[in-house]
């Protein structure tokens, strides 16, 4: 069971041009496909027009700005374009995007830069140049104004896309210069000053998306929604037990059901029926007698997994990755000992959409309509899947119906539907997961246990502090080159004592942190929040075991330990006051508190709650505190922080991806519940900008909802509850 599954290697061979800024001017532009454009059909655009290539200027004053990061809900997409905007001075009101493809920016060298969507970077690792490119064009177009008026450019005022001589009184609009700023050497992107965040006017504000209104009438197309000419549809099983092989089918037991095209080996392990629709290439499948060799794995159980990851606690060997003094001396001497064991399962994506992707494959040309969180990766797996260069290959990215991580660096469902295009030339065929099947054939998040050791003294004060993590590593599956000496750094994620990313926000006398990689033949990936949703929970949950054991108050037992870390204890701090944590409560509701820091922002949370004499959890409110150093939406952040609290209360209460005979049991949401809206709290917000770095949203949130909970679980029943979910333990939301 101790085993590393490496997929196929990739290559993409792709050369960059420099810095991502893309400040290049006057190149010819041949072709834009939309991402809302499902047709693919090609959109000219003149020289004139492209001011840089993050911006285009149209004759009748419409600010296109193109935005290459995926949108799947998060609200990406209206951030960076409040960026370009505001540094841009143009109209909100007369702006529009475009969404360049891998093939149009690799045939620029790749003057986009990366097209990857995930870890809560769409907009703090970008936001730099594309603001530059905003104010770059800016400046062209004023100097074109400039030039025009024959007048020096310090003496031209800006506003809303209308360029003012105030002495002359003469104005223009960008339109009406954008041809001639087009051919003006663009600035040198360092002597740019950007805008301070105080004197934003589209950035910083709560903005109405600009990807609502369809989703809201129904003309949105999502990828599964995809219809084009002549378009066949596919369906696809893959062995049940991972690692398993296909061994036979008969395919004349359905080829004369209705609609049926035929039947596709797709791999070793998966195979296709092809028909004039998808249900009835389902049904047929359904129907399509099919041998399996369910390989040696067949035996694995979560009875057999739990007990592995159970040995590496209990492991000797080299697993530390910090090591400050002697944890586990100074626990043994110590006036008292605490000591938990904590247990995450595995956990599926459950994404609206299910996996999909339609290719068609015309001659030495192959194309693909796909819902990826990463452009670029998905070309390079259209690539290899079909035998075809990269220079004739092309992608259209449309919006996502959920992507959490599993349309990130893995494109399983892109090599499959590639597979099955291949037998049918010329012909745009759309492959589509069942629920099921999506279920059965995720990359879950990690299961892991945790095993916490701590020391206090006579008074109190913690003297050592012990975390030995045993679990799966994503790494081993994705990135086995990041694995370092059978240690992955990236599975402690929260731990680090490196400022920056995640970094643990507490100072402890004596500090041993360990991870034992215990893998399995069950694939894994990022979730959202990665490991730092698990992470959050087992540091902050034993914390508070440590406070209590301790008769300390849960805030001023963690503010004693935070001196060396004043953004953590900011936002601690912050959540303190919101919550009005001195303040007493109501007869039978209790509270719970939490902080933890993860892609590169800081967050801390306060439940409210009672549990009643049945185990019926009630939460009242939540109360959160971010500091990301910027906020360029906040109506927007103030949404993610709300889905951050539905997927992970949705989480510790209810999600269990279970094994028996070496496949998967919860196989849809009769089996695997998410949480209902009527469960929802109330959610209550506060902002902490300090403006000197730019951290996520979309992630760090996740981390704090849990153990802020179970927190306040603990504090209501006297009980800690360590194992997930909390319905196996009796607990349930109302």
């Amino acid at each position: 069971m101790n085993k590393t599954i490496n997929p196929a290697r990739r290559q993409f061979l792709i050369q960059s041009a420099g810095a991502s800024g893309g400040l290049a001017l006057g190149l010819y532009f041949p072709q834009m496909v939309s991402a809302q454009n499902t047709n693919a059909e090609v959109i000219p655009l003149k020289t004139p027009n492209e001011i840089n290539v993050w911006v285009v200027i149209k004759p009748n004053d419409q600010c296109v700005i193109r935005v290459v990061r995926s949108e799947m809900g998060q609200g990406t997409r209206t951030g960076l374009m409040q960026l370009v905007a505001e540094e841009l001075e143009c109209d909100w009101n007369k702006v529009s995007y475009e969404t360049p493809s891998p093939a149009e920016s690799l045939a620029r060298k790749r003057i986009w830069g990366e097209m990857h969507t995930g870890g809560s970077r769409g907009i703090r690792i970008s936001q730099e140049y594309v603001r530059k490119a905003g104010a770059a064009a800016r400046m062209m177009l004023m100097q074109a104004a400039a030039n025009r008026w024959n007048v020096p450019v310090e003496e031209l005022r800006v506003d809303q896309g209308v360029i003012t001589h105030a002495s002359s009184g003469k104005k223009i609009t960008y339109g009406k210069v954008a041809t001639d700023a087009a051919l003006l050497t663009p600035p040198d992107p360092k002597t740019i000053a950007l805008k301070k965040p105080q004197d934003w006017k589209i950035a910083g504000t709560s903005v109405k998306r600009v990807d609502t209104a369809d989703k809201t009438n129904g003309s949105k197309v999502y990828a599964i929604d995809l219809q084009l000419p002549g378009m066949l549809c596919a369906a696809v099983k893959s062995c049940p037990v991972f690692g398993g092989k296909l061994v036979s089918y008969d395919d004349n037991a359905i080829n004369k059901m209705r609609g049926v095209k035929g039947v596709v080996k797709v791999n070793n392990a998966t195979v296709a029926v092809v028909a004039d629709t998808w249900w009835r290439a389902k049904i047929a499948l359904d129907n399509l007698p099919i041998d399996w060799d369910f390989g040696p794995d067949v035996k694995v159980s979560s009875t057999t997994i739990a007990s592995h990851l159970k040995e590496g606690l209990a492991a000797e060997g080299d697993f530390w990755q910090r090591k400050e003094g002697d944890a586990i001396g100074a626990i043994q001497k110590s006036a008292k000992k605490v000591e938990a064991v904590y247990t995450s399962p595995f956990l599926a994506h459950a994404t609206m959409e299910p996996m999909n992707c339609t290719v068609k494959i015309s001659g030495q040309r192959a194309e693909a309509w796909v819902p990826t969180q990463s452009a670029e990766n998905a070309m390079a797996a259209l690539s290899e899947a079909s035998g075809l260069p990269l220079a004739n290959c092309e992608v259209y990215k449309l919006d996502i119906g959920g992507g959490l991580g599993r349309r990130g660096s893995l494109h399983d469902f892109v090599h499959q539907a590639t597979a099955i295009a291949k037998q049918f030339p010329n012909v745009p065929v759309k492959m589509v997961w069942s629920r099921e099947e999506d279920f059965a054939h995720d990359y879950y998040r990690p299961i892991s246990m945790a095993k916490m050791s701590a020391g206090l003294d006579e008074k109190g004060n913690l003297t050592g502090f012990y975390v030995r993590v045993s679990g799966q590593s994503i790494n081993a599956y994705s990135t086995p080159m990041a694995i370092k000496n059978n240690k992955d750094t990236r599975q402690l994620q929260g731990f680090y004592a490196e400022a920056g990313d995640a970094q643990l926000g507490y100072t402890f006398p004596n500090l041993l942190t360990e991870y034992v990689m215990r893998n399995t033949h069950i694939p894994v990936g990022p979730w959202r929040g990665v490991n730092t949703n698990q992470n959050g929970i087992y540091m902050e949950c034993f914390i508070e075991e440590c406070a209590k054991a301790a008769g300390r108050d849960s805030l001023e037992f963690r503010r004693a330990l935070m001196a060396n870390y004043p953004k953590h204890l900011g936002v601690l701090n912050a959540v303190a006051e919101k919550g009005e944590w001195s303040k007493p409560l109501p007869k039978g509701v209790h509270r719970g508190i939490a902080q933890f820091m993860g892609y590169a922002s800081y967050s801390a949370a306060i439940a409210e709650l009672s549990v009643s004499s049945e185990g019926a959890v009630d939460i009242k409110r939540m109360i959160f505190a971010l500091n990301s150093g910027h906020f360029v939406n906040p109506s927007q952040v103030q949404a993610q922080i709300e889905g951050s609290v539905a997927m992970a209360l949705s989480a510790i209460f209810y999600e269990d991806i279970s094994i028996e005979n070496g496949r998967v049991k919860e196989l849809n949401y009769d089996t695997y519940p998410l949480l209902k809206l009527k469960e929802m709290p109330k959610v209550e917000v506060v902002l902490v900008p300090t403006y000197d770095f730019w951290g996520g949203v979309g992630e760090p949130t996740i981390c704090v909802v849990g153990p802020a909970v179970l927190n306040a679980i603990f504090t209501a029943t006297g009980k800690p509850y360590r194992d997930l979910p909390l319905r196996r333990q009796g607990l349930s939301l109302v």
